[in-house]
């Protein structure tokens, strides 16, 4: 069997990418070693560059009707409710560049079945209980070996693979790139998703000075579940129900029997890391194969879904347009720097927290929205302008939303696969097929030709520049 891109592993980051395979007519197989969708809630908080690829992907509704804002964090001490706080900076409502303004609360669950329906409506599907066992490459293609639920072998090839396999990524160790971390909390942790009684589902509860460390309980829109955290400064996590229920008890004013059901649990130390290269050969990571975030400033998910979208559309470039097989090393070039930078940012908010002992946790805003998250200076990111004011949009930039005068919004016409030539000051030249054209004044004088997943590419004021970039990207008259 054949297949232009084999992807290990249907969390987030291979669900992305499968689905952003399958708007632009590139097939794709998608396998997970495990039996279904994973169950739990893990990472739960959707920043809102997220929620902007969400509603590229055709998704955003179904996520915002399944989720619902941060709620405030109440915390409690002796059985008493004490400080109530906001975690979230909330200061963006109005701006019409920003569509989606604040972090969207959804359990990881319910992110990953919503990605998994639209991948269906697209003819798309996973593979479960299917594992790599075995990885060889060489110039031309991928040969992976696979086994099944039954224990059967199949061989398959693909022109590129894409390891969405996850922090222990088995793809990772048979290509033999390395990855380079810290411990960053020597107090290992407890989540759980579980069902109870007795407490109010309209906070964030929080219980700073418990005896064995600080317990969280969070309720989970859209489900009858809270999510549990809890942090041991002395001992282990006992993930079985009795030892949930037992860590409920020890630390709150609720009984035992409170907990009514332990839907799933999980124990974990935090940690960042850090592969020291998202590409070999013809293999890719991709989200935590790549790169491991501590959860403080819910920044892992979101980095993740967006590496997928990063190298979605320069595979759909290079296999269905003819692109030079070299756009893919922007790839690394990109994504390596900005996991980085959001790791050092997860990693101090996790021990800026730790600093408070747990009383209060950092709050979150702009550092981590991911709106600033760009490429100036990147393989990709030409600006031929001069004389530019301080706070000009440069290519490497987010495109803001925009309000159009004709009515809607410049992110109505950026949603789908294709790119946008942007003009300022004039009409728009004739474009390529894959890209729509349009005015807005609004970014000033110039030509500005959008990429696929929202980045200026070209910012110009010379409609000559635009052939070079369109034949790097597989654009052509």
């Amino acid at each position: 069997m054949h297949t232009p891109v084999l992807i290990v592993g249907a969390g987030p980051t291979g669900l992305t990418l499968a689905l952003d395979l399958a708007r632009r007519g590139v097939s794709a197989l998608l396998v997970e070693r495990a039996p279904d969708l994973f169950p739990g809630s893990r990472g739960k908080g959707l920043q809102p560059r997220t929620q902007e690829v969400l509603d590229d992907l055709g998704v955003i509704d179904a996520v915002r009707a399944s989720g619902a804002p941060y709620p405030l964090m109440q915390s409690w001490e002796d059985g008493e409710r004490g400080a109530r706080w906001d975690l979230m900076e909330r200061d963006r409502a109005g701006d019409p560049s920003v569509p989606y303004p604040d972090i969207w609360m959804l359990p990881q669950w319910r992110t990953q079945e919503i990605l998994h329906a639209r991948l269906r409506e697209l003819g798309g599907e996973a593979v479960f209980g299917t594992a790599l066992t075995g990885l060889t490459q060489d110039a031309e293609r991928v040969t992976a070996r696979l086994t099944g639920p039954d224990g059967a072998v199949r061989s398959v090839t693909a022109d590129y693979l894409v390891a969405a396999d996850g922090g222990r990524s088995t793809v990772r160790r048979a290509v033999g790139i390395p990855m380079v971390g810290e411990t960053v909390d020597p107090h290992p942790a407890l989540v759980a998703d579980l069902r109870l009684t007795g407490l109010d589902r309209a906070d964030w509860h929080i219980w700073p000075k418990a005896p064995g460390g600080p317990l969280l309980l969070c309720p989970l829109p859209g489900t009858a579940d809270f999510q549990l955290f809890a942090q041991f400064t002395d001992g282990v996590p006992d993930t079985s129900p009795e030892g949930v229920r037992r860590t409920v008890a020890e630390r709150t004013h609720l009984p035992a029997e409170a907990v009514t059901e332990v839907r799933w649990a999980s124990d974990f130390r935090p940690r960042a890391a850090l592969a020291d290269r998202f590409r070999g050969g013809r293999v890719f990571l991709a989200g935590d194969a790549a790169h491991i975030h501590s959860p403080a400033g819910g920044q892992g998910l979101n980095t993740s879904v967006q590496d997928a979208y990063n190298l979605g559309w320069k595979l759909g470039q290079v296999l269905r347009h003819g692109a030079p097989a070299e756009l893919l090393d922007s790839y690394e070039a990109e994504r390596l720097p900005v996991a980085a930078d959001v790791l050092d940012i997860s990693t101090s908010l996790h021990r800026a927290a730790a600093g408070t002992g747990g009383d209060r946790p950092v709050r979150r805003g702009e550092r981590t929205e991911q709106l600033g998250v760009g490429y100036r200076g990147g393989p990709l990111s030409v600006d031929t302008r001069t004389g530019l004011p301080e706070d000009a949009l440069r290519a490497g930039d987010r495109a803001p939303d925009t309000p159009l005068s004709g009515g809607g919004r410049l992110f109505d016409v950026l949603r789908g696969p294709h790119f946008t030539l942007v003009a300022g000051g004039g009409e728009p030249p004739a474009a390529p097929a894959g890209v729509r054209t349009l005015r807005v004044d609004a970014w000033g004088a110039g030509l500005f030709l959008v990429r696929p997943d929202g980045y200026l590419g070209l910012a110009t004021t010379d409609p000559a520049d635009l052939d070079g970039y369109y034949a790097a990207v597989g654009l052509r008259h």
